[in-house]
């Protein structure tokens, strides 16, 4: 996941509309930003309750009851509405990702930029703890966390964080590396101006590129460690939706039906393949070598 970093410095890319122009032309960042934005209305519909039943809400009556004109994606083993919960589960992974990345970003990129920019003692004490979180394989850490932790959406957040935590230090600090001995960089320090100030006003805006792009990143693996970890029953608690869990609870009755496997399934799907193209559009974009 490691993503090669770019300073900004000598290329003045154009920002804001120019940015967005650019990003709209490249397929995989329209396409990915289109699937982000749907993504996006249906999860703030599900967490404002605009869905067509409540998600928690059992209809025993209309138990696996296929998908018909009342309820699209049909219903449950409890008579609850698919569709409902789908947008529900949609809500919490939103909430989840949104959390669980800025968090590790915060904290992964103020490592990482500290000791690419300090360098010495403290940026090898910095990357060997990174490197120790590296060691285990990122799911593999986060049921390590959780289960220390105890189950639950807010310890699954914080899991999460905790794994990606380290990919953002590594990210941040290879640009800095680089951009810390560079003309204008150098011409700051020997003006006087303070460290501090040189690294939040020169050295950190020419390392946002490869930042920007692990955050689409980030999300994508977010939306999956959050569904695969209450899949196993260590993320959301039911009766909360999540599509981690509906996906376990079809488990036993996939063959009956099949829908309770699709709809949660395809959710997932698209919402990762929304974040990865957003990425890859993102680095077409920012990367001023993919321009030329």
């Amino acid at each position: 996941m490691a993503i090669e970093a770019v300073p900004l410095a000598l290329d003045h890319p154009a920002r804001g509309p120019g940015v967005l122009r650019r990003l709209l032309g490249n397929i995989s960042g329209a396409a990915g930003l289109l699937l982000i934005v749907l993504f996006l209305i249906v999860a703030l519909m599900g967490a404002a309750g605009l869905t067509p039943f409540p998600s928690d809400r059992q209809f025993p009556v209309d138990r696996l009851k296929p998908p018909d004109g009342q309820y699209l994606m049909g219903t449950d083993l409890f008579g609850r509405d698919v569709a409902s919960r789908v947008m529900s589960g949609a809500a919490n992974s939103l909430r989840v990702g949104l959390v669980s990345v800025a968090l590790s970003g915060f904290i992964g990129t103020a490592l990482g930029v500290i000791a690419g920019f300090v360098g010495g003692w403290v940026d090898n004490a910095i990357m060997r703890v990174m490197d120790v979180l590296f060691a285990f394989p990122a799911l593999l850490l986060a049921l390590v966390v959780v289960t220390v932790l105890g189950p639950g959406l807010n310890n699954a957040t914080l899991a999460i964080a905790v794994v990606y935590t380290p990919i953002f230090a590594r990210v941040a600090r290879g640009p800095v590396l680089s951009v810390k001995e560079m003309e204008f960089v150098l011409a700051a320090r020997c003006l006087g101006q303070r460290p501090p100030v040189v690294l939040l006003t020169h050295v950190l805006p020419n390392t946002l590129a490869p930042l920007i792009v692990q955050v689409s990143l980030a999300l994508s693996w977010a939306l999956l460690t959050e569904a695969a970890l209450s899949f196993l029953g260590l993320g959301t608690q039911p009766p909360a939706a999540s599509w981690g869990v509906m996906l376990s609870e079809s488990r036993g009755i996939a063959e009956r039906a099949p829908w309770l496997m699709i709809y949660p399934g395809i959710a997932i799907m698209l919402g990762v393949l929304g974040f990865n193209l957003l990425g890859d559009g993102l680095r077409d974009v920012l990367d001023p070598r993919m321009r030329r």
